[in-house]
């Protein structure tokens, strides 16, 4: 552990090994245990990445027993829990690594690099509807690293945007284990749906069919709001409608347009009234 890169921190030096010195670099917390099997394998795994990065980032643990102000204060419930901070804040969290894959996307996140510069272009182009532009962007991530999970999201939501969605359904059906993969998992009812045909002109089973017919045709129209509207209306009267899936759709739907977006917001409390 005589490493720089690598240091065991306490309650009294953790505001100046932690805090100050990520406003250098990022620091990868670990909050570990020494009870805890789980613990020893991420731990020597992560002391490997930290040696691999050499000066891109600093790797510091913390024994959660031996310090409960800092477990209590982090909010750290299981071990191993893992946080990163940059100026002083935490940028990123994961608890529970459930595989050496999950750890290494999880490190690729907070490591300063090229990969991270063009998922930064890719997320600006996402925002501002530039979608072939993500497309092209995250094709070059994942040429450098194929299982890059926060490219391979946004590779999926570009394609959802531009209609191709066996595409995008056949990345989020073989999506590796991340922090991102729930994010993927709300995307697959949403294509799924999409890629159905339906036959609009046959006779309905149950009279919200046509509701619910009309809004999959809004949504690959781009009119997200009516589609929404449309199903928040088949929910008010069947809640059970195809086993929640209108439910489903509206969660894809948010995924796909993200946290930040003005409907969400807006949709999101509307949806909540519905439900309860």
């Amino acid at each position: 552990m005589g490493e720089p890169d690598i240091i065991s921190v306490n309650e009294i030096d953790f505001e100046y090994q932690v805090l100050t010195y990520s406003e250098l670099v990022p620091v990868l917390v670990d909050f570990w245990a020494q009870w805890s099997t789980s613990c020893q394998r991420t731990s020597a795994q992560l002391e490997t990445l930290a040696q691999e990065h050499t000066g891109r980032f600093r790797l510091a643990k913390v024994e959660v027993d031996n310090n409960p102000i800092l477990t209590e204060r982090y909010q750290v419930h299981t071990v191993p829990t893992l946080k990163s901070f940059q100026n002083g804040l935490v940028t990123h969290q994961v608890e529970g690594i459930r595989s050496n894959l999950q750890l290494v996307d999880f490190v690729n996140s907070i490591v300063p690099g090229h990969d991270n510069l063009l998922l930064q272009k890719a997320e600006s182009f996402l925002n501002s509807n530039q979608f072939k532009d993500v497309e092209d962007t995250c094709l070059e991530v994942l040429l450098e690293t194929p299982e890059n999970a926060k490219a391979k999201l946004m590779l999926a939501k570009a394609l959802i945007w531009q209609g191709e969605y066996l595409e995008a359904l056949t990345i989020i059906n073989h999506f590796p284990v991340s922090v991102e993969y729930q994010n993927a998992e709300k995307l697959k009812p949403l294509v799924e749906q999409l890629l159905l045909k339906f036959d609009q002109q046959s006779e309905h089973k149950n009279p919200l069919d046509a509701v619910y017919f009309r809004t999959i045709d809004l949504i690959q129209r781009g009119n997200i709001a009516a589609s929404l509207d449309g199903l928040l209306e088949i929910l008010k009267i069947d809640k059970k409608y195809r086993r929640g899936m209108p439910k489903d759709l509206i969660l894809g739907l948010f995924e796909l347009m993200g946290d930040d977006h003005p409907l969400v917001e807006e949709y999101r409390a509307k949806l909540a009234n519905t439900l309860f």
